[in-house]
């Protein structure tokens, strides 16, 4: 059987055209980008023709790049970035762009609704925080949560506000504009945490909803990630260039699918993934919450399961960075890859080439320390003002130690969520990782050594969202349990061992980066508040 699924990232989308029978294998794959629009004042904003553009020519790339015709897909379904916030009309049509996760605007709102009370927990009322807890094992306590991105139009954008129908995540968005149906998967329902998760009243909170003054006629019906929602309209099949008719499933957010698609189906099994943001899950047949630590368990694709998910906002994107402005900018040569048919080989090809210079600097990079938090932070400390850093540069330092430290930063804050984790729960070793940051040999034996972990990647690490998004569509057209399909098809290509060699070198750092938060925090605050 043939499935496409659309692998819907913070800043392109990788369209994939699945065969599965009897293994899962990528028969071809496209992509492009689109903008991300961050302000000032905290906005990270994206545009929905952008996205739709995106879909309908990495489609019609798909049969260009193979001999499977249109009337041959059997099934399709969405892995998007989750969180954000799309409000629709009665028609589906978008009234402003689309919040991004990343958009952190509604500190005002935040603070107005969890700011005050005698007794606090990270800095939110105790009360408010102990009711969300009771129904969902969650609180809204980032300010980058959706009820404040919610909650900020109401308050700045009131001739938008009438206007809502419903409010939408970006998968589901997609899937509205398919199908022409307006309903919401259950884990972006529950990404929300104005869901009701406790067995038997599932659905939304009417408690919740009136605790944050959200208008209930807001709150689309909710479905399963496993759901066939209806087949593709005439308008939307011709203009992505397939068939009316085709069914399209639920989907979901990418912390949603990674895990299946890592192979991560049993209880206790722990991922990592890279891409342009990052995080450590664990898969759970039990809800479990560290309100000190920013972590919860989000809604598995598997009703009953959860992955227990801890993230850091920029990991890859921080490597973009340092790609931009510490490789390509000084001499002049940085192309606009989004532009070129080979953006994808393209990126490929350069990492490739800097993860070999990164390499021959030392474990370590001679003392040089940087911190991931170049658009704030989320676990397991909460703070929009946090930002990164280079610590510790010397007049001997160059180059490379600069670019390693990236790679090592992101690393030790991935350990720093890791040992988050197993405070609450049993963690895995081995550890899966996937995403883009899985392709450089370098990044996963440094990987392996900072969190002194066994570490393994899979086959089509990269793209790990799309694969576990197409086991479930694979799964409910053959009508088989979706962890049985994952076991069975993901496949462990490379496994790294920790060297203990460098163990010395890497704690050192490692115990100085857990300090620079705190130690620059309310610098941090003064500068960005």
């Amino acid at each position: 059987m043939y499935i496409i699924i659309y692998d819907f990232g913070t800043s392109s989308v990788k369209t994939c055209l699945f065969n599965i029978d009897p293994d899962i294998r990528i028969v071809a794959s496209a992509s492009a980008a689109y903008g991300l629009y961050v302000s000032d004042n905290g906005g990270a904003e994206q545009d929905t023709e952008e996205w739709w553009a995106a879909l309908c020519s990495t489609t019609r790339e798909l049969f260009g790049r193979s001999a499977v015709k249109p009337d041959e897909i059997t099934g399709m379904a969405f892995c998007s970035q989750m969180q954000g916030a799309v409000f629709v009309d009665e028609n589906g049509q978008a009234l402003r762009r689309p919040m991004n996760y990343m958009d952190q605007r509604g500190v005002k709102e935040f603070s107005d609704c969890m700011g005050h009370g005698i007794i606090k927990v990270s800095g939110c009322s105790l009360y408010k925080l102990v009711r969300n807890l009771i129904v969902n094992y969650a609180g809204s306590v980032s300010v980058k949560d959706p009820v404040w991105k919610y909650k900020w139009v109401e308050n700045n954008e009131p001739e938008v506000y009438k206007k809502i129908y419903k409010w939408l995540d970006i998968n589901d968005y997609l899937v509205a504009r398919c199908t022409g149906k307006i309903v919401r998967t259950a884990d972006s329902a529950f990404a929300t945490f104005l869901y009701d998760t406790r067995k038997g009243k599932e659905g939304w909170n009417k408690g919740l909803l009136k605790m944050y003054k959200v208008d209930p006629a807001h709150m689309p019906d909710i479905i399963e990630c496993t759901d066939r929602v209806g087949g593709l309209t005439e308008k939307a099949a011709r203009e992505l260039g397939l068939v009316k008719g085709i069914p399209v499933f639920g989907g979901g957010g990418d912390a949603t699918f990674v895990n299946i698609g890592a192979g991560c189906t049993k209880p206790g099994d722990t991922h990592i993934y890279i891409g342009t943001s990052g995080w450590v899950s664990t898969y759970l047949d039990h809800q479990a919450v560290d309100i000190n630590a920013m972590i919860t368990g989000v809604m598995s694709a598997e009703r009953g399961h959860f992955n227990y998910y801890a993230e850091l906002e920029t990991a890859g994107k921080c490597y973009e960075w340092a790609l931009k402005h510490l490789v390509l900018d000084e001499t002049g040569i940085y192309p606009d890859l989004t532009k070129t048919a080979d953006y994808e080989s393209t990126y490929v090809k350069l990492y490739e080439l800097i993860s070999a210079e990164i390499s021959k600097a030392p474990p370590g990079s001679n003392g040089v320390i940087f911190t991931p938090w170049m658009h704030g932070n989320r676990c397991p400390f909460e703070d929009p003002n946090a930002a990164g850093m280079f610590f510790n540069i010397k007049l001997e330092n160059d180059k490379r130690d600069m670019l390693r430290a990236v790679i090592e930063g992101i690393c030790y804050h991935l350990r720093w969520l890791l040992e988050c984790e197993a405070y609450k729960v049993k963690t895995s070793d081995p550890i899966r990782f996937v995403g883009g940051g899985s392709l450089s040999p370098v990044v996963c034996r440094m990987l392996a050594d900072i969190t002194g972990r066994t570490i393994e990647t899979v086959t089509n690490a990269q793209e790990a969202g799309a694969v576990g998004t197409a086991l479930v569509v694979a799964a409910g057209l053959k009508g088989v349990d979706v962890s049985e399909i994952s076991q069975q098809l993901v496949k462990v290509d490379h496994t790294y061992i920790p060297d203990p060699g460098n163990k010395a070198v890497y704690e050192r750092s490692y115990n100085v980066f857990k300090k620079l938060y705190k130690a620059n925090a309310s610098c941090f605050k003064e500068l960005n508040a």
